[in-house]
C-alpha cells in the first residue's frame, strides 16, 4: 500500500498546485475585468475630440464625384476669396494679417493661415498681387471676370 499512498499523495499535491494556479488565474481575471471597466469609462474623455469644421456643413454634390455647378442662393455665405476681394476693394493694399482682421470684424471666423492660402490661390489666378508684403487687387483684371464667390464684377475698378 505504500506505492498507493505515494501515488495518491502525488495526485493530491498536483490538485493543490492546480487549485493555486486556478486561484491566481481568477485574481488576474478580476483585475482585467476591473481594468476594462476603467478603460471604457476613460476612453471618451481621454481620446482626443474629433476636429470639427466651423460653420454649416457643405452641401453634398448632386452626383458622387462631381461638384454641383448650381448658383449659390441669395444670402449664402460669401466665399473666402470674394471676402478677400471685397476687403481689398474697400481698404486698398493690406497685409494678409490685416485682411484677416477686416474679415473677422465682419463677423466671419477665419484665421491668418486660411487667408494666406486663399491669397496664394487668388495670386495664381491673377486676381491679386503682392507688392512688398501688401496685397492688392490685380489691375489687369478683365471686365466681367467672376469673383471667387460667383459674382461678376470688375475687380480692378477700386485699384
Amino acid at each position: 500500500m505504500a506505492i498507493m499512498d505515494t501515488a495518491l499523495e502525488r495526485i493530491q499535491a498536483k490538485i493543490v498546485e492546480l487549485e493555486a494556479k486556478i486561484g491566481d488565474l481568477r485574481i488576474a481575471e478580476r483585475e482585467l475585468k476591473a481594468l476594462e471597466k476603467i478603460s471604457t469609462r476613460r476612453t471618451p474623455t481621454m481620446a482626443p475630440a474629433p476636429r470639427r469644421r466651423r460653420g454649416p456643413k457643405p452641401a453634398l454634390p448632386a452626383r458622387a464625384g462631381r461638384k454641383s455647378k448650381a448658383i449659390a442662393p441669395v444670402g449664402a455665405r460669401q466665399t473666402i476669396g470674394s471676402a478677400i476681394a471685397e476687403t481689398l476693394e474697400q481698404h486698398g493694399a493690406l497685409s494678409a494679417a490685416a485682411i484677416s482682421e477686416h474679415i473677422k470684424a465682419s463677423g466671419r471666423d477665419i484665421n491668418n493661415r486660411t487667408v494666406s492660402f486663399s491669397l496664394q490661390a487668388l495670386k495664381k489666378r491673377g486676381l491679386v498681387r503682392n507688392e512688398h508684403g501688401s496685397w492688392t487687387l490685380a489691375s489687369r483684371a478683365r471686365r466681367g471676370r467672376p469673383l471667387p464667390g460667383g459674382q461678376a464684377e470688375e475687380i480692378g475698378a477700386a485699384s
